[in-house]
């Protein structure tokens, strides 16, 4: 028999999804893992501890704010307690046609309560190089403040819960 239901994990995930991804509140994502989680990111390493996350997660993406997170699918297996999700890591181009994307997948193991003990990252790190670089060049040639403006101009095609609003805290929307 498993541990957890299925429609409590995925209110935790939906929570998890909210807080980081669509509200980009990462010190309160932070808050949704146990004080000993194991985090495994593959290109980056392996970390342990909430505030390990919370000091590593917090200044990553304030440094990166024109990163946002795509939603494309999510699995329950709650055998393990355990959801598997891939998303599209995406950034706005400059020229506001079109977007510069990376892919990823993560698994995230529920402790209870709330809480996810574990978090595995995959993700294509020659990609994101390539898109980083693409952005970068992008930004030098039309707007080179387009990093500051925090757009969030394509959340994909998930469900409405995993949409954000166009635009990012501390936005600005420039219109000519």
């Amino acid at each position: 028999m498993a541990a957890w239901s299925a429609d409590e994990l995925e209110a935790a995930f939906r929570r998890y999804w909210q807080t980081g991804a669509v509200g980009e509140d990462w010190s309160g994502w932070a808050d949704l893992f146990t004080e000993d989680v194991e985090y495994v990111e593959h290109f980056l390493g392996a970390m342990r501890g909430r505030e390990t996350i919370r000091a590593w997660i917090v200044p990553l993406m304030a440094r990166y704010g024109e990163l946002y997170t795509a939603y494309e699918w999510h699995t329950i297996d709650v055998a393990r307690g355990r959801v598997v999700f891939t998303m599209q890591n995406r950034r706005d181009h400059p020229d506001g046609q079109s977007a510069i994307d990376f892919s990823g997948i993560s698994m995230i193991d529920y402790a209870g309560g709330g809480l996810w003990r574990r978090q595995e990252d995959y993700w294509a790190a020659p990609a994101a190089e390539r898109c980083f670089k693409l952005y970068q060049d992008a930004r030098k040639a039309i707007d080179p403040d387009h990093d500051k403006k925090r757009t969030r101009k394509d959340w994909g095609l998930g469900p409405s819960w995993c949409q954000g609003p166009p635009l990012g805290p501390g936005s600005i929307l420039i219109t000519s």
